[in-house]
């Protein structure tokens, strides 16, 4: 059976990191927790009923900060999901986390509640590289936190680390990579700082490293984790075998998943047909409470939504996945996949990025935007 997905929104955090572009909230004063759990399941139940019961493979919990939230809504929270829809057995349920103190004395409490994997919101190591980030954390609660998930008893979590810092040369990505990789987590997301519009850092942008340095930084990072047995599985995903991200595996394998909460997305198909929704984005307005809103998308943008997706997995999609997923036949992309390979972007027998492709992943996707 196909994977289904359910991505829960929770929106405040303490500070509002200087790089993100995420739906976040800053949130001095202590959060509506009751309130927006109940405005949660009211969502999840009108979603369901246009789903219909599904058995959920995986539970992601985004922000902002989850685990400023309490254990007990978190409970409550994935105790709903099963309600209406179901949880299989083997599901896997993340929680992203940021190691502060406060919150790592709930680990043992989220594990209780039914959270069987974690994703730490690390990013460095290094002090300098966090105070230019902006976090509110230093490497010794990082290091911390791990050990803290360790002891609740998740052995299954994830590392967020990021390169291309600020004045980040090869060497400190270097030593911030390999301190992830000996803290034994299964599962690495190291990506580029970006730049992103509507930040921060978009308004004064801070210094970062010539494009040759972001060149060798990638370079050794894909090399340093490949030594230590990681699977780089997707563009900026990297994990021990058979310890991909199930979750975000649905949403690249462009299978179905509802999301709910203040900004959140889900996708639905029913044959030809594929719906997408997005939830108001301010957390006041979300909890006042409002209908489900799916919108088909345009038949002439599904191939597009399609290779968005699937190319960013390095082992792309058998050919009969295009027309299983979009209702279409390959030859109504026949064009776009010629040029691809012809340009050597494209596997000749799948849709799959080649190792050229893959560096010019963009332009490669871009060849199948409707005209």
């Amino acid at each position: 059976m196909a994977e289904f997905g359910v991505y829960v929104h929770l929106p405040w955090c303490e500070r509002k990191c200087p790089y993100c572009d995420f739906n976040s909230h800053e949130r001095s004063e202590g959060l509506p927790e009751d309130a927006y759990v109940q405005a949660l399941i009211q969502d999840l139940k009108q979603d369901a009923a246009i789903a219909g019961r599904r058995s959920v493979t995986s539970v992601f919990f985004g922000g902002g900060t989850p685990s400023l939230f309490s254990a007990p809504a978190i409970g409550r929270i994935i105790r709903a999901i099963d309600d209406e829809l179901g949880i299989a057995g083997d599901a896997e349920i993340t929680l992203e986390a940021n190691p502060g103190s406060s919150e790592t004395t709930k680990f043992a409490g989220f594990r209780d509640a039914g959270v069987n994997r974690l994703s730490l919101g690390i990013q460095s190591f290094n002090a300098e590289a966090l105070r230019a980030l902006g976090r509110i954390h230093d490497p010794a609660q990082a290091r911390r936190a791990i050990a803290a998930a360790r002891a609740a008893g998740f052995d299954n979590f994830n590392i967020d680390l990021m390169h291309g810092l600020p004045g980040q040369r090869v060497t400190d990505a270097e030593a911030d990579l390999a301190e992830a990789i000996g803290l034994g987590p299964t599962h690495l997301s190291w990506y580029q700082l970006t730049i992103e519009p509507n930040t921060a850092f978009y308004s004064a942008p801070p210094p970062l490293p010539p494009e040759d340095d972001l060149a060798d930084i990638q370079d050794m990072g894909w090399a340093l984790l490949a030594a230590h047995g990681f699977e780089h599985y997707e563009v900026s995903a990297f994990c021990q075998p058979g310890r991909g991200s199930r979750h975000n595996l649905t949403y690249w394998a462009f299978e179905d998943y509802l999301g709910i909460g203040a900004g959140a997305h889900g996708k639905l198909s029913d044959g030809a047909c594929i719906k997408r929704s997005q939830k108001t984005r301010m957390p006041e307005s979300y909890m006042q409470g409002r209908p489900p809103a799916f919108t088909a998308v345009p038949r002439d943008e599904l191939a597009f939504q399609f290779m968005l997706n699937r190319l960013r997995l390095r082992s792309g999609s058998e050919e009969s996945e295009f027309e299983r997923q979009t209702g279409q036949p390959l030859d109504s992309i026949a064009k776009p996949l010629a040029k691809a390979r012809e340009l050597g972007l494209m596997h000749p027998a799948r849709l799959q990025a080649t190792d050229r492709g893959w560096l010019f992943l963009n332009s490669l996707t871009a060849l199948f935007l409707p005209d």
